[in-house]
This record gives structure tokens, C-alpha cells and sequence, in this order.
């Protein structure tokens, strides 16, 4: 048999030469696309599977994206950015929003583990609202036009820690809230 280094240089050429096919297989769609949009003589825009419209302006091979605007907590956690001096990453939810907070979401939890969940599709309704509420307190520090200054973000996240209803609903008005803002 064959030397591992040499399967191993087979394999990586193997899944090379796979990759460039199938880009270039989404290239030809996104053509197709564009052609068939073309009625007439006429342009039409055409909304093409990755979510581009027109011709060429399509960017193969990204099966999720993340939220692109500059205030949710996807983007938060993602670095794009620094964080305000006054809330480092590593600062403790419990630090940042008081101690009522430590019932709910313990002694440990950051607010860069808070932005980063994605256990709030389907869950909890606490884990919706620390997640939006740490971005909106961000967004409160560093956003110039925010609706809502930090003490306010802090206060309504503490009376919604009271009910499954309340948190819902105010993790449903931080969540606009931050999409909202630019």
C-alpha cells in the first residue's frame, strides 16, 4: 500500500478539486438565473437563492449567515468590533445587572457567553432576554440614537426577571430594539 503521506496529498487534492467544482457549479446557477431574469430586453431583479439580486452579485458557498446589523448580539459576539472599557467581555452578567440577576443566570456567566447563545429559538424566554438585553446594553453605551440609556436597559431587565410572560416580552422589545438601531 501506499504511504500515509502520499494518500494524505491524494485526499486533499481530491477534496480541492471537489470544492472548486461545486463553486463553480454555483456559479453557473446564479448565470442561469440572471439569464432567465432577462425578459425583453428589459432587466428584471431576481432574488437568487443566497439571498443576492441581480447579475453577479451573488457570493457562493455560505449556507448561514449571521445578522448584519451593527447592534445585534450576533454581531457583538463576533469581535467586529471592541466593547466599551465600562463592560468588558469577560465582566459577569451578575456584575453588570445586580445581584438579582444570579437566580436566574448564576455567578459566572458573561456578558460574551450572554450575546453568544443560541439556545433562545424554542427555549426559555430568560435566555431570550439576557441575550438581547447584554446587546442592548452595548448598544446603550455605544450607539448615539439608542432609545434606551444603560440604567433603563438594566432596570427592564430586572423587572422582567419576574415572570416567563414579562421576560418574553421585554426580550421581544430589546430584540426590535437592537434591530432597529444603526
Amino acid at each position: 500500500m501506499g504511504s500515509p503521506v502520499l494518500l494524505r496529498s491524494l485526499a486533499c487534492f481530491l477534496f480541492l478539486c471537489s470544492s472548486v467544482g461545486a463553486a463553480n457549479g454555483m456559479y453557473g446557477r446564479v448565470g442561469t438565473a440572471a439569464e432567465e431574469a432577462e425578459v425583453g430586453g428589459s432587466r428584471r431583479s431576481r432574488l437568487h437563492a443566497d439571498g443576492g439580486r441581480g447579475a453577479g452579485s451573488a457570493w457562493p458557498g455560505y449556507l448561514y449567515t449571521r445578522a448584519v446589523g451593527r447592534c445585534t448580539p450576533q454581531f457583538w459576539s463576533s469581535g467586529a468590533e471592541p466593547w466599551p472599557n465600562i463592560v468588558p467581555q469577560e465582566a459577569a452578567v451578575a456584575k453588570v445587572f445586580g445581584s438579582r440577576s444570579v437566580e436566574r443566570y448564576g455567578p459566572r456567566l458573561t456578558l460574551l457567553e450572554a450575546t453568544m447563545r443560541t439556545d433562545d429559538v424554542g427555549g426559555s424566554a430568560f435566555v431570550k432576554l439576557v441575550k438581547h438585553g447584554s446587546a442592548a446594553l452595548l448598544n446603550a453605551y455605544t450607539r448615539r440614537g439608542f432609545p434606551l440609556n444603560s440604567w433603563e436597559v438594566k432596570a427592564l431587565l430586572l423587572e422582567a426577571l419576574v415572570s416567563e410572560e414579562a421576560a418574553a416580552a421585554q426580550a421581544e422589545r430589546f430584540e426590535q430594539a437592537n434591530e432597529a438601531c444603526v
